[in-house]
């Protein structure tokens, strides 16, 4: 499965990107084939990131690109939800008090990480620094989280 995690922060340069990599990631993200199911794209989402992306959107129609995407992804059965119960399963396993210690993002954020290492491919693009440097060092998890579309190769 070729899924990714997709920070609020990077989701909001959906929105008439002028950047080429950008430009180039919505495609493949809205890019669909019946034909070769292996080869589709999927989102990566927990309830919290939809509803961080639903914030930033706003009542706003011209910043909802990435509501739409998700909305897409959905209808198209490329949406990877990770439940709050895998989320909190996961916390409880693997959050122990010294990683706790050694993470850089903020708590919010702490919630992301196993949305990112409960993912097939484990891959997150991100401009949080933070966050990159905690997906990127979680212990027993060979993760991916970059600030740029072309330093992962998403396809």
């Amino acid at each position: 499965m070729k899924d990714i995690f997709i920070d609020n922060n990077v989701a909001k340069n959906f929105v008439n990107p002028l950047d080429p990599e950008y430009k180039k990631l919505v495609v493949w993200l809205r890019t669909y084939s019946e034909v070769n199911l292996a080869h589709n794209a999927h989102l990566v989402v927990s309830k919290k990131i939809i509803a961080e992306y639903k914030r930033t959107c706003g009542a706003s129609l011209s910043d909802n690109a990435v509501v739409a995407l998700v909305d897409l992804c959905t209808r198209q059965g490329r949406l990877k939800n990770i439940t709050n119960n895998q989320i909190k399963d996961f916390r409880l396993v693997y959050f122990t008090k010294k990683i706790c210690r050694r993470l850089k993002s903020n708590w919010q954020d702490h919630d992301h990480i196993p949305v990112v290492l409960l993912s097939h491919r484990k891959f997150a693009i991100s401009l949080d620094d933070n966050f990159v440097h905690d997906v990127v060092t979680f212990p027993g998890f060979q993760a991916i989280a970059v600030k740029r579309p072309q330093d992962l190769n998403y396809e």
